[in-house]
């Protein structure tokens, strides 16, 4: 696969009144590949709007290059937004224009001819079809967002971005929605995607990104970075509980719960050597009866609080 968008030392800078100024964004490197989906996450205020709101052409950057297949977003500015479909996180629709009249226009703001079968495909697509001749006011704010990426997809891109696409809805319109991402990842679209939720992330990306105070912390394969980075946790079981950790074990910083019932241990995936035989025999030598026994994986979201904790200080 080949990049289709690309950023190079991408900077973006605001004067404040004070005559202070702020980086929005601070040397921004990325490369994304044709038809993959990445999910950036990062905290309120770290940077991700601003970035897809720059490399969309809706704010100017103050030095760096971007390109998008190939054409670069300043000088080509028309050719790149072109291939880029953007849905916003504010819900902007004129309220008593038709559903099916929406999308058309904006396929019609790029000046693509009229495509009656592209844009029945898209509104069934994203199960809009029944609502077609619906005005935009009678819609369910669920409703609305779908029409926001029919409005993004009637031009035929090939990069979608989505800006926090599934904020405020429900979780079973969200799980919807990572199917009709899943589509249209199917269909060779490339999806950047910006989210608060992380099991959003897990669920649906090839790679992940994390960006903070306008730096992106690192790119990396989901599984890569889960593997890399994750921790995992062996909980033991007891028979009988126990009211302190016994001395023989505490070179192993376990934690007790459960009531004195169950010990936790945590070892990182990248040691040569978990520990964890070790950990066993002198359970057994404390004469500590195991009732049983289970592993957990670190989760996403726990990874990434670690990156933006460990950025933070």
């Amino acid at each position: 696969m080949s990049a289709i968008l690309q950023t190079i030392d991408l900077c973006k800078v605001y004067d404040k009144e004070s005559g202070t100024a702020f980086e929005a964004l601070k040397n921004v490197n990325l490369s994304i590949e044709a038809g993959e989906i990445l999910a950036l996450l990062g905290p309120n205020g770290a940077g991700k709007t601003t970035l897809i709101s720059t490399l969309c052409g809706l704010v100017s950057p103050t030095s760096g290059t971007a390109t998008v297949g190939g054409f670069d977003i300043v000088h080509d500015y028309r050719q790149a937004r072109a291939l880029i479909g953007l849905v916003p996180q504010e819900i902007s629709l004129e309220p008593f224009e038709k559903l099916i009249n929406t999308v058309k226009f904006s396929r019609g703001l790029f000046g693509k001819p009229r495509n009656d079968a592209l844009i029945e495909r898209i509104l069934r697509q994203l199960s809009l079809w029944d609502k077609r001749n619906d005005r935009i006011m009678e819609l369910s704010g669920g409703m609305k967002r779908r029409v926001l990426i029919a409005k993004a997809l009637a031009h035929e891109p090939r990069v979608l971005f989505l800006d926090e696409p599934t904020a405020g809805v429900d979780v079973e319109l969200r799980k919807d929605m990572w199917n009709i991402v899943a589509d249209l990842k199917s269909d060779g679209v490339t999806i950047i995607l910006t989210t608060h939720y992380i099991e959003e992330a897990e669920a649906i990306a090839d790679r992940i990104g994390v960006i903070n105070k306008g730096e992106i912390l690192l790119v990396e394969g989901k599984a890569k970075l889960m593997a890399r980075m994750g921790k995992k946790e062996l909980r033991i079981d007891l028979q009988d509980p126990v009211a302190s950790i016994p001395e023989g074990l505490a070179r192993y910083h376990l934690a007790l719960g459960n009531g004195g019932q169950s010990l936790t241990y945590s070892y990182d995936t990248r040691g040569e050597r978990t520990g964890i035989t070790g950990l066993l025999a002198d359970v057994a030598a404390q004469g500590l009866v195991l009732a049983d026994m289970e592993t957990r994986q670190s989760t996403l979201e726990e990874i990434f609080t670690d990156l933006v904790r460990e950025d933070a200080a």
